[in-house]
Formats: C-alpha cells, sequence, structure tokens
C-alpha cells in the first residue's frame, strides 16, 4: 500500500471533520441531496465526455494509486548491465537463455529483438511506439480524474443553486432564510472538497507512477540497443544513469552501497 495516499487522504478528511465537529450545528453539513447532485452529477458528466468502458476502467486504474511503486531504477540498470556482461563475453545469442527469468514484458521484448537480429532502428520504433501507447493509456486515467476534479466543483455550485432559489421561494418566512442558506451552501462545500481532496491529487499521482515507468522503459530500451551494439557494460551503466535525476542518483549510490 501507499503509505502516503492513505495519510494524506485520513489525514485532509480527518482534519475537516475535527474542524466541523469542533463547532455547533455539524449535522447542517449531512445532506444526502448534496451528496447526491455532486457525485451522481460528477458521473453523469464524465460518461457524457467519455466512453463507457473507459469510465468503468477508473475503478481499476484507482488501485494504482493505493499500491506502493515497486520499481526500482537500480534493478533495472544492473539486470541490463549484467545482460551487457554476458553478451560481450558469451555472444548476444547468450542472452535468449535469460528470457525464461525475465517477467517485465517490455524488457522481454526488447531482448528478443536483439537476440533475433532486429535493425537497432527497427527496435528503437517498435519499442518507443509502445512507449507511447502506454503514455496514452495512462494519461486516459489521468483525464477522467481532471475532468470529475473539474465537474465535480461546478455541480456543487449547482446545487448551491438550487438551494437558493427554494430558499428565495419562502422569503415569506424570515426563519427559513439562515438554514436555507446553509443548505444552498454544503453542496459546494462537497463539491470542493471531493475535487481538492480526492479527484484531482488522484490525477497527479497517477501522472507521478506514469513517469515512473516512463522512464524504467526508457532506461530498458536504451539499455538494449546498447547491448545490441556491443558497448562496454560500464558504459551501459554510465549512460542510463544518466537518466536519473541527482535525487534518484544519490539513492541508487546508497543501494549499491548497502
Amino acid at each position: 500500500m501507499d503509505i502516503a495516499t492513505i495519510i494524506g487522504i485520513i489525514a485532509g478528511f480527518g482534519l475537516v471533520v475535527i474542524s466541523i465537529a469542533a463547532q455547533e450545528g455539524a449535522m447542517w453539513f449531512l445532506s444526502i441531496t448534496s451528496v447526491g447532485i455532486v457525485f451522481g452529477g460528477t458521473l453523469g458528466a464524465t460518461l457524457v465526455n467519455f466512453p463507457m468502458k473507459d469510465v468503468m476502467t477508473v475503478f481499476k486504474v484507482m488501485m494504482k494509486v493505493f499500491t506502493s511503486s515497486n520499481i526500482s531504477y537500480m534493478e533495472t540498470i544492473d539486470r541490463l548491465v549484467s545482460l551487457a556482461e554476458r553478451a560481450r563475453r558469451e555472444g548476444i545469442l547468450a542472452i535468449e537463455r535469460e528470457l525464461e527469468t525475465v517477467e517485465d514484458e517490455f524488457l522481454r521484448s526488447g531482448i528478443q529483438y536483439a537476440v533475433d537480429g532486429t535493425e537497432p532502428e527497427y527496435i528503437r520504433a517498435i519499442m518507443e511506439s509502445e512507449l507511447n501507447n502506454v503514455e496514452e493509456r495512462h494519461k486516459l486515467g489521468q483525464s477522467i480524474f481532471i475532468a470529475m476534479g473539474t465537474y465535480a466543483p461546478a455541480f456543487g455550485m449547482i446545487g448551491t443553486l438550487i438551494g437558493l432559489i427554494q430558499m428565495l421561494s419562502q422569503l415569506e418566512d424570515p426563519t427559513k432564510i439562515g438554514a436555507g442558506m446553509a443548505t444552498a451552501l454544503v453542496t459546494t462545500f462537497y463539491g470542493a472538497l471531493a475535487a481538492n481532496l480526492f479527484f484531482l491529487p488522484m490525477a497527479g499521482k497517477l501522472a507521478n507512477r506514469s513517469k515512473e515507468e516512463v522512464l524504467q522503459k526508457e532506461l530498458i530500451l536504451e539499455g538494449i540497443l546498447s547491448i545490441q551494439s556491443g558497448d562496454n557494460p560500464r558504459f551501459v551503466r554510465e549512460k542510463l544513469l544518466t537518466f536519473l535525476s541527482p535525487t534518484n542518483r544519490i539513492s541508487t549510490e546508497q543501494e549499491e552501497i548497502t
């Protein structure tokens, strides 16, 4: 599980609840009607904007937010350097035996292309095409959450307008104005809370997950091309390390020490 995501949602939602409970009139924040307007309207608008099959997959995509990233750049680099050493020592065909132990489909495909003697430009074209398709799939999930984060506050305002209209229709009874105003504003509160604590942060976390996966695949692509060209394993390692940010390089060096 991704502890940061869990802590963030619990802390954000918990502090809001505590702030509400600390004041009188906390029950005014409970409104089934407001929940229906915000979340029902958001779901409806999302279905209008995106195909049903894409919206249904959002629940599967959402699980990536709550699971910790298992990507280790150092493990990927070490694996590629190991393949480079074996290919340089025994020949490119020797790494075909490594396919049985490779779980990553992208790496498996790259090794197979190299062993089959595919031209480097074709390997790059095929693997970059697959990489672009992965990015597009990730962007779809992000765009759905961004859209929901946009619609939720809008439907919150719509709910508020509905409440205000109903309130203004009862102006002959001044005692109901305060309660009516409070109920009307609750819908805006729900919309803003859902967008800024859930939908938009989800989109941001998915974007970070996508960057991590794309970077790993870029390392694999460059590593495979270096292996096929017979580059020195030390050069392969140094070349792949240039893809990492200074922060990731520091963490990589710490992994090597430990």
